[in-house]
């Protein structure tokens, strides 16, 4: 249960961010995905199911802030966390360096699969807002792995 409550938290976290960054500005919802963080965390911290599960959640809710077809970000996070959770039981993605690589490709993965969906959807060419939308992976990579970093490092300096 305690696990489903962080989870809560982690999506309304992203919720509230993304909220946020919407209102400064659209450029950087396009930079930064809050959401992606957190299936990725729960993805890695849980294991496949509970990222996809995480993932389709996580999906769902940014899709509720887009006027388009509703399911596009839920598939492509659906899939971001199961991949994720699947693939780091497999080879060991702890060391910085390791994880950053791992996330960047896991992120430009979960960009792929929502970019074919949403041009196959809509049938009209990807608005990539200048080629913003393409640092996406690699700044999120950046902030997760740092993530990983810093936490795994309190935990180790309370024990």
């Amino acid at each position: 249960m305690r696990d489903f409550a962080e989870a809560g938290l982690g999506i309304l976290g992203a919720f509230l961010l993304y909220t946020l960054m919407g209102k400064i500005s659209v450029s950087l919802l396009l930079i930064f995905n809050p959401f992606l963080l957190v299936v990725m965390y729960f993805a890695l911290a849980k294991g496949e199911m509970f990222g996809a599960f995480t993932g389709t959640f996580c999906g769902l809710v940014q899709d509720s802030f887009s006027i388009g077809v509703f399911g596009v970000a839920g598939l492509s996070q659906t899939v971001l966390g199961y991949l994720t959770g699947f693939v780091s039981k497999k080879i060991n993605v702890v060391p910085l360096s390791r994880n950053f690589v791992f996330l960047l490709i896991m992120a430009t993965a979960e960009l792929l699969i929502w970019a074919l969906l949403y041009t196959l959807i809509f049938a009209q060419r990807l608005n990539t807002g200048g080629a913003l939308l393409f640092l996406q992976p690699l700044l999120m990579a950046l902030c997760g792995s740092l993530f990983f970093y810093f936490k795994r490092k309190s935990k180790a300096d309370k024990t």
